[in-house]
C-alpha cells in the first residue's frame, strides 16, 4: 500500500494496543538493539493478531514509511517465522503481551536453535567454510591474488554460520555482528580479537591470517562433534592449517 508518512510510531502503537484484536506487538531492527537506532532508522514492527480475528490494521500490512514499517501477521504464522528473519526475532523487543507472555516465549525460542538443526547447520557451514578457505590459499599459491581474495571473503560468512550454530544461535546481520559479540560473547571467543581477523581478512584476504583463524576453528568444532566434517578433507587440510613457523594463533581465548 501507499506510504503514509502522518502515521507516526506513537500513534499507531496506541491505536493497535487499543484493538482487542492485536494479541501482539513486537519492536525488532535498530531500535531493539540498544545504541544503535540513529535519526534514520525507523520502527520495524510486528502486529500479531489473534488467528482468525478481523481487524481494519490488516489493511496496514506492508505499510512503509520514514519513521514506521509494518508487518501484519496472526499468531500462527508469527510462530512459523524463521530462517533469515530469525535473528531479527531473536533481539526483538516485546512491546505488548496479551497472552500471559506467549509472544514472549515465542520471540526467546527464536534465539536457540533446535540441537539437532543446529549441528546440521553446523556440519554445512563448516564444510563450505573449509571449502572456501582452501581455494583461497590454492588460488594465492597459484598466482591468482583476486580469486584468492574473493574466496577468502566468502569464507567469513560461512565462518560466521558455524560460529554461531555451535553455539545453537542464529547468525545475525553484518550491522549487528560486533553489538552482539560484545554484549553476547560466543564461548570461547574474544570478541575483539575475532572481528579484528575477520576485518582483516575482508580487507586484505591474507592467507596467513585464514590459517590462523582456521587453527582457532577446528578444535572447537572437533569439541562439537564435527571432526568427520573436517576428516573428509584428508590431506588438504594440511594446506589450510598453519605453516609451524606461523602456528602461534592471534586469537587468545
Amino acid at each position: 500500500m501507499s506510504a503514509q508518512p502522518s502515521l507516526s510510531y506513537e500513534a499507531f502503537t496506541a491505536r493497535a494496543a487499543a484493538d482487542p484484536a492485536v494479541v501482539g506487538l513486537v519492536l525488532k531492527g535498530s531500535h531493539a538493539h540498544d545504541g544503535m537506532a540513529t535519526r534514520h532508522s525507523d520502527h520495524d514492527v510486528y502486529v500479531v493478531v489473534a488467528d482468525g480475528a478481523d481487524t481494519e490494521l490488516a489493511g496496514l500490512h506492508g505499510h512503509r514509511s520514514a519513521e514506521l514499517d509494518l508487518v501484519v501477521v496472526d499468531l500462527e504464522a508469527f510462530r512459523r517465522l524463521g530462517g533469515w528473519e530469525r535473528y531479527a526475532l531473536a533481539r526483538a523487543r516485546v512491546l505488548l503481551d496479551r497472552l500471559d507472555g506467549e509472544i514472549a516465549k515465542i520471540v526467546a525460542a527464536k534465539g536457540l536453535l533446535d540441537a539437532d538443526e543446529a549441528h546440521r547447520a553446523a556440519a554445512g557451514y563448516l564444510d563450505a567454510y573449509a571449502n572456501s578457505l582452501y581455494r583461497s590459499v590454492k588460488n594465492a599459491r597459484d598466482g591468482h591474488p583476486l580469486a584468492s581474495h574473493l574466496d577468502a571473503t566468502d569464507s567469513l560468512g560461512f565462518l560466521l554460520e558455524t560460529l554461531f550454530a555451535l553455539d545453537r544461535r542464529p547468525r545475525p546481520y553484518n550491522k549487528y555482528l560486533a553489538w552482539e559479540l560484545e554484549r553476547f560473547p560466543l564461548p570461547g571467543w574474544d570478541a575483539g580479537p575475532l572481528l579484528a581477523a575477520i576485518g582483516r581478512i575482508a580487507v586484505t584476504g591474507d592467507v596467513d591470517e585464514q590459517r590462523r583463524l582456521f587453527a582457532r576453528v577446528e578444535p572447537e568444532a572437533r569439541a562439537a562433534g564435527h571432526g568427520a566434517t573436517l576428516d573428509a578433507w584428508g590431506d588438504d587440510l594440511r594446506v589450510m592449517r598453519p605453516a609451524p613457523t606461523a602456528a602461534r594463533t592471534t586469537l587468545p581465548r
